[in-house]
């Protein structure tokens, strides 16, 4: 019988004190003891709530229960019936919003650790050799070209492909993984499991191709006249900026450059690596999201005096991870809440040395029933920094829209899409950020499985 009450297993992680000058992932994978001990407690309800949770609709209970019995290519073979990235979703996915926020052990017990399964999954079958990509379906003589190579256009490609499309993935830099590259840090996501992932997909035949940027290097009126489809997966990559004095003072940062830096030019390790990057003794991350989470804590990695973590609004409020949140603080990054920035200080070389707030009070809730932040009259305060990194959101790089007129976006800058999904041109298709501004990996993957499927039909597939 399962062993609900059995504590849940949630493996190792390096110390805060040793994982806060390094780069190499925090969180361990769980053991096969562990992972035995976290799937004896699910209950395999009939109702499957957390598979129904899960926006790609991983098959939850039956790997599960295959990796209880231990048979990791099982698992392995019903993770990836919906989803081809297991070892990324095991790391970065937001399982307490989905899966895990509805077991129903949750309350009185916790949840399963379904996260930290699905991880094992991957990493066991990879290491055994039994993680195998899925076999395509007969060639339909069909082609589909994917913009972008993050989690969306992957996830896209790869449902294409195995419906027997010839599928191609355009990438605009020099490395395939989108966000996953360059926004997610290495301490939670290893380069490593990146490339593993993407090579599953290249092995169901998907051809990919680097430096390529749509909207310069090729129009995409030109790529709609040599495919029979298009996929839009772009994502986000365009920084917001605060729009306050001295914003382009010597040490101000997007997170998008900041993270870009470290993740995927590898700025920590220079001069060993061709980019640098300084941070100075005291450094400032204004945001309370994921990407403001990531900043302060690789900006903790190159050992400044301080790392803060600014936001206008409470702990409670903060969209970030709790998870994230919690290594962040463990890792001796201080936060400031209920603050507003109001003024970059900057000195006679336009360097950075502070930055000017105003305190808070929250007020009335928003349209998304957080509280709003109001400033207090006369509360102006200056806080001492080098480097600033702001992190309060991101857009879609308009390369693409500027350069294709007929392409339908909103005053957000987001690509419009109508009542079925479509774009407003025929064969082109859209999703994760670059028709959300923003959002998980998680729900980028969803969106490329659902355009997979409307394209399909388009295409004239089953």
């Amino acid at each position: 019988m399962p062993s609900p009450s059995t504590p849940r297993q949630n493996g190792t992680s390096q110390a805060p004190q040793v994982r806060r000058k390094n780069f190499e992932e925090v969180a361990k994978s769980l053991t096969q003891e562990e992972a035995l001990l976290e799937a004896d407690r699910c209950l395999r309800c009939a109702a499957h709530p957390c598979q129904n949770a899960c926006p790609v609709g991983v098959h939850i209970p039956d790997f599960i229960a295959a990796v209880k019995a231990g048979d990791i290519g099982k698992a392995a073979s019903e993770i990836m019936k919906t989803s081809l990235l297991p070892a990324i979703c095991g790391r970065v996915c937001p399982q307490e919003k989905h899966c895990e926020g509805h077991c129903v052990l949750k309350a009185k017990f916790g949840a399963v650790n379904i996260g930290g399964l699905e991880r094992y999954t991957a990493d066991t079958a990879r290491a055994q050799g039994v993680l195998k990509a899925p076999t395509p379906a007969a060639d339909t003589g069909k082609k589909v070209v994917c913009i972008g190579s993050g989690p969306s256009s992957l996830a896209c490609a790869a449902e294409l492909r195995r419906a027997g499309h010839d599928v191609t993935v355009l990438e605009a830099l020099h490395a395939y993984g989108g966000v996953l590259r360059y926004g997610i840090p290495s301490f939670r996501l290893p380069r490593e499991v990146i490339n593993k992932e993407v090579e599953t997909v290249q092995a169901m035949g998907v051809k990919f191709h680097t430096d390529v940027l749509v909207g310069a290097t090729i129009k995409l009126d030109d790529l709609r006249k040599e495919y029979d489809a298009v996929y839009i997966g772009s994502g986000a990559g365009l920084p917001m900026m605060l729009g306050i004095p001295g914003e382009n003072a010597v040490g101000v940062y997007s997170a998008n450059e900041f993270l870009t830096r470290i993740n995927l030019m590898q700025a920590y390790k220079f001069p060993d690596t061709d980019t640098p990057i300084h941070v100075g003794k005291h450094v400032i991350v204004l945001g309370g999201g994921n990407s403001a989470m990531d900043a302060a804590r690789c900006a903790m990695r190159l050992q400044p005096q301080s790392v803060t973590i600014a936001y206008r609004r409470s702990r409670e409020e903060m969209p970030a991870r709790a998870a994230e949140v919690e290594h962040a603080q463990e890792e001796s990054v201080q936060f400031e809440f209920l603050v507003t920035p109001k003024e970059i200080i900057k000195d006679e070389n336009n360097r950075v040395t502070g930055l000017r707030f105003t305190r808070n009070e929250l007020g009335a809730p928003d349209e998304k029933g957080r509280r709003r932040p109001v400033e207090i009259a006369g509360s102006d305060f200056v806080m001492p920094a080098d480097t600033i990194i702001v992190a309060i959101g991101q857009r879609p790089n308009p390369t693409i829209s500027k350069t294709t007129p007929d392409l339908k976006v909103t005053e957000r800058g987001v690509i419009a899409l109508n009542e079925k999904g479509e774009t407003s041109l025929p064969g082109v298709f859209a999703g994760g950020d670059i028709i959300r501004g923003g959002a998980t990996v998680l729900l980028a993957m969803k969106d490329g499985l659902d355009a997979a499927r409307k394209i399909n039909a388009y295409l004239g597939g089953k």
